[in-house]
C-alpha cells in the first residue's frame, strides 16, 4: 500500500463529519462538551486510506492519540480479503 498524501480538510468537511457523528467520539462516546474532538481517518493515510468522507470519523484527542496510525479492529473487514 502506498501512503496517501495528507491534505488540509476544508472547514465544510470538518463541520459535516462532526454533525454526521452528532459531535460524539465514535470510540468512547464523549461529546464536544466533555473532550476536544478531532477528525480521524478510519483507515490511516499511512496505510493507504483515502481522504473521502467514508473514511473520516470523529474521535476525541485521547482516542485519536491511542489509535495513532493503527487499524481499528472494528474495521478489520476491509483488510481480511
Amino acid at each position: 500500500m502506498s501512503k496517501t498524501p495528507r491534505i488540509p480538510l476544508p472547514p465544510e468537511v470538518r463541520k459535516y463529519v462532526f454533525e454526521r457523528d452528532l459531535h460524539h467520539c465514535q470510540s468512547c462516546g464523549k461529546t464536544d462538551t466533555e473532550a476536544n474532538l478531532n477528525i480521524d481517518h478510519i483507515i490511516p493515510l499511512a496505510r493507504g486510506g483515502k481522504n473521502d468522507l467514508s473514511n473520516l470519523q470523529t474521535l476525541c484527542i485521547t482516542c485519536n492519540q491511542r489509535k495513532r496510525d493503527r487499524l481499528d479492529p472494528r474495521f478489520r473487514r476491509y483488510f481480511d480479503k
